[in-house]
């Protein structure tokens, strides 16, 4: 659900069958660039220009979905640099309102996530790609569940973290617990006001806040629960354990709902799993993707 990039770090297998547990991890310091072979650039998708960065060439397609206040460079460097490029090609992208896919200014209607949905998957269309899969963090992964489920012929396989398909009120708290960027570290902060300044960074948390919030109006809270049913790709669902963000009942939900899919459970995993633990996280999802 909630993620804004590398700099949240700190504020944080068979269907119906026990969910795996990883392997007690050793942590891995983010990477401190990608190299030269990472290609940004700016394509035209429903009428906004998409910002997307590219490594890899690799016949595996792989669209990297990042979360809230995310984008591709801030969510995703160890990806970018480490998952194997001979293997895949690894598109990271930004979605509108995020990162350098602005402008349009970041607004959350309704249907905000199935407009990310359409924006991911028509760009995937848009660089040419067939078929791809998709990997989604937080926000990303609800985005990721909804392309999958929507767009069943063009999405090979699936990973999703830090997920969740409804919102409850316990959920509304956490989020309303981080409305107020002033309160963050400014160890948190700082990187994203770099990023974004510290108005527009405010404003879109707090209207970040509202948007999910209302969700848990919803009966049951529902976000997409009813299309998990229809996902029927290979489903992976990665889960930290000591998540602050995200309860591990939302993982389960989803695991349960997916019919095939496996849930793996990393005792040490925050939200961030995929940044703290870069290295056993890149390993579990290539051996998934093979």
């Amino acid at each position: 659900m909630f993620c804004a990039g590398r700099a949240l770090r700190d504020l944080a297998l068979l269907q119906l069958q026990p969910p795996a547990r990883a392997a007690p991890l050793t942590p891995r310091g983010p990477a401190a660039c990608y190299g030269t072979s990472i290609t940004s650039a700016k394509i035209q998708v429903n009428g906004v220009h998409l910002h997307y960065q590219q490594t890899g060439e690799g016949s595996h397609a792989v669209l990297l979905l990042p979360g809230m206040l995310g984008s591709g460079q801030t969510d995703f460097g160890p990806q970018l640099k480490s998952l194997n490029k001979q293997l895949f090609t690894v598109v990271a992208w930004d979605p509108r309102g995020y990162g350098k896919s602005i402008p349009p200014s970041r607004d959350f209607p309704p249907d905000f996530f199935e407009r990310d949905a359409k924006d991911a998957v028509d760009l995937m269309q848009a660089l040419k790609f067939k078929k791809f899969s998709l990997l989604g963090w937080s926000d990303g992964g609800i985005t990721a569940l909804i392309a999958a489920a929507k767009y069943p012929n063009l999405i090979h396989k699936l990973v999703v973290w830090g997920a969740n398909a409804s919102v409850t009120q316990e959920d509304v708290r956490i989020y309303n617990g981080i409305r107020d960027v002033s309160k963050w570290s400014e160890k948190v902060k700082k990187p994203l006001e770099e990023l974004y300044g510290h108005k527009y960074l405010a404003e879109t948390c707090e209207a970040w806040v509202d948007g999910i919030s209302r969700f848990a109006e919803n009966s049951d809270g529902n976000i997409c629960q009813q299309l998990l049913p229809d996902i029927k790709c290979p489903t992976f669902i990665i889960h930290g354990e000591k998540d602050p963000l995200v309860p591990q009942a939302h993982a389960e939900y989803i695991h349960k709902h997916i019919k095939g899919s496996r849930l793996l459970l990393m005792p040490e995993g925050k939200h961030n799993l995929h940044l703290r633990f870069a290295k056993d996280f890149n390993r579990e999802v290539e051996n998934f993707l093979r």
